[in-house]
């Protein structure tokens, strides 16, 4: 048998990643460690070895950037300890000087939108007024002057701008029928323009406006189940037909990178299908994917969309960065995101359709450990891998955690419960108030089916997952205690009423949503459901072993959440060990302590699954957290914690 993957492989930094290129086709750049942490690197883009790194993030890493429309500086932007209040940052590839663009203390920023035609401009939305809405921003990065664009007094949510950076449409929440009003924005008069009811609330949107602002594209459900892509021409309203799915959602578009014309989209149901809106791109999609395996994505493309940049992965294979020339044909390898992954023997994942007990298809993903049949010969211990939101959805690729799991042992099942987008909106709908009763329903049907199909060994089956998976694991062990053996829950809420009542401020307008679909909190009724599907007030029924990871500064699923389970566990004489990580918030950005949970959630699943576990080993260096409660229940923890001092 092959030695374990490391840890540090799979949970690490990646060695590079998210490559792009500057719009002139100077420039390539991508996120790399600097001193172990995550920063930007650019280098010319016919010289790969001159990469310097331009940024000097110390903390957390930089994990989302772009290139201005200038080609000279690039954008980021970065929270302070996983509290979400994002700041935008510009850096200057020439002089390497960074820029805070919004040095505000406990104001988030969001990034609205770039020009090409004021490229040293970006549009800003700022709850510096009211935490509640974002007033928009024109910010010039050179000076860094900022110029209010559009005072949301109004109390408006998805405020579009055109290419020009002018406000033209936005939303607002209906209280009473739910749904939402549309507006066309004309100055500072609102003129409403439609209306988007409650069950297409979640899969109807605005994408964007072509750069001379005379056509809008967005994805609507409205009048039929798979939400499709429409372009609406703006000056008479004209709706035209340009994509759709019988199966999924459209859920990705690919735009002219200078006109900004939509030429592709794609659909996700069981794998990504793209469907292309010309003939130009027709021919370059069938080239990719005749040359490079896996799924393919195109990232980033040059302003003359001479050169893109494509990215390649498949399960088994983590992302591997391409540059394309469109004019020579040529496709040439840039880097691989994880290359010292390429000498370990990786799993493949394949998609299955599980029915129901009321007929409803669950795509999900199965991945066993590498080597097994389609069915394994003997029935292997499992985890559920339940994903977050609960309103995204599990998809196709490479996953770490699917990866890491099935190397030590288990078989691994991720399912598309009731609730999750990409399959219409009579599906997501069909979540509505059924947190812990048929999205839960969904989970254990999944499970049974993986007993009867001979994966999985009925008393070995674990659940675990984060945010929505977190209250998934709490549902499990309370709802349904004799299914799992044991349960991991990372950030998951255990108390609905107090959930909703300490949701973020800048989410008021998803307020409706949230209570038409988990539970109003204003109504006798509502109060009533949100306690019955509340984890916390059904402790007693634990009778499993429980892991707990909590960020103290998570500003969507509070500590409160995971303090609250804690204590009444352990007033009932209930086992749990408790881990919460002072520096991070909802989900956990820094490697080192990524590494370290993963060690001690190892070790948990090991001693109730049977698994191998690798030795805590350097798992724990650099990593800051506290184990709460329940030392003693995860073995060799309290020996690790000793050695690390």
């Amino acid at each position: 048998m092959n030695p374990p993957i490391p840890r540090a492989k799979l949970f690490g930094n990646p060695t590079r990643a998210q490559c792009q290129i500057s719009p002139d086709g100077r420039w390539l750049s991508w996120l790399a460690p600097k001193d172990g942490v995550l920063n930007v690197w650019v280098t010319p883009a016919d010289d790969m070895a001159a990469a310097q790194v331009i940024t000097d993030d110390r903390k957390r890493g930089i994990r989302f950037y772009g290139w201005m429309p200038n080609g000279t500086h690039v954008l980021y932007i970065q929270d302070e300890g996983g509290t979400e209040d994002w700041h935008v940052y510009v850096a200057d590839i020439a002089s390497r000087e960074v820029r805070n663009l919004t040095p505000l203390a406990g104001v988030q920023a969001q990034l609205h939108g770039l020009s090409l035609d004021h490229p040293n401009m970006m549009a800003v939305g700022l709850n510096e007024r009211d935490k509640a809405w974002h007033d928009v921003y024109r910010i010039d990065i050179l000076s860094g002057a900022r110029e209010l664009v559009f005072e949301n007094t109004q109390q408006l949510s998805r405020i579009v701008l055109d290419r020009q950076l002018r406000p033209k449409l936005a939303s607002k929440t209906r209280a009473e029928e739910g749904g939402r009003i549309r507006y066309r924005i004309e100055g500072s008069r609102l003129e409403p323009v439609g209306v988007v009811e409650h069950e297409d609330d979640l899969t109807t949107y605005t994408i964007g406006f072509t750069r001379d602002a005379g056509t809008v594209y967005g994805v609507s459900s409205a009048g039929r189940d798979k939400a499709a892509l429409f372009a609406t021409d703006w000056q008479s309203g004209r709706e035209t037909l340009l994509a759709q799915h019988p199966k999924a959602d459209i859920g990705h578009v690919l735009t002219h990178p200078e006109t900004d014309v939509v030429e592709a989209a794609a659909a996700l149901y069981l794998r990504s299908e793209w469907i292309p809106l010309n003939e130009r791109m027709a021919a370059d999609l069938k080239k990719l994917h005749g040359e490079l395996p896996g799924e393919i994505g195109i990232v980033d493309r040059t302003l003359d969309d001479s050169r893109w940049i494509v990215v390649a992965s498949a399960a088994e294979a983590p992302a591997t960065y391409h540059l394309y020339d469109r004019g020579k044909g040529t496709i040439t390898e840039l880097f691989a995101s994880r290359p010292e992954l390429k000498t370990c023997r990786l799993a493949p994942m394949q998609a299955e359709v599980v029915r129901a007990r009321d007929g409803l298809d669950l795509v999900s993903y199965l991945t066993l450990p590498a080597g097994e049949k389609k069915r394994p010969e003997v029935p292997l211990p499992m985890v559920l891998l339940v994903h977050g939101g609960p309103w995204a959805r599990d998809a196709y690729g490479f996953d770490p955690q699917h990866q890491w799991l099935t190397d030590r042992g288990y078989a691994v099942l991720s399912v598309n419960f009731r609730a999750s987008t990409g399959f219409g909106k009579a599906f997501v709908n069909a979540g509505d108030l059924e947190w812990g009763r048929k999205m839960h329903d969904d989970l254990i049907d999944a499970v049974n089916w993986a007993v009867g199909e001979g994966i999985a060994s009925r008393e070995r089956v674990a659940i675990m997952g984060g945010s929505y998976g977190g209250y998934a694991t709490l549902a499990g062990l309370t709802f349904t205690p004799e299914v799992f053996c044991c349960g991991v829950d990372i950030v998951g809420p255990s108390n609905l009423e107090t959930l909703l009542a300490t949701i973020p401020p800048y989410w008021a307008a998803f307020f409706e949503n949230l209570a038409r679909r988990v539970g109003d909190p204003r109504t006798e009724a509502g109060r009533k459901l949100l306690r019955e599907r509340s984890p916390l007030h059904h402790a007693g029924n634990i009778t499993r072993p429980l892991l707990i990871a909590q960020g103290a500064n998570d500003p969507r699923v509070k500590q409160a959440e995971a303090d609250q389970i804690m204590d009444a566990m352990r007033a009932k004489g209930l086992a749990v060990t408790y881990v919460l990580y002072p520096e991070e918030g909802h989900g956990f950005a820094v490697p080192q302590n990524r590494q370290s949970f993963y060690a001690i959630a190892e070790a948990f699943l090991a001693a109730h699954l049977g698994g191998r576990c690798e030795p805590v080993g350097q798992d724990f260096e650099g990593a800051k957290f506290e184990v709460r409660e329940g030392v003693s229940h995860v073995a060799g923890l309290e020996a690790a914690l000793s050695q690390r001092g």
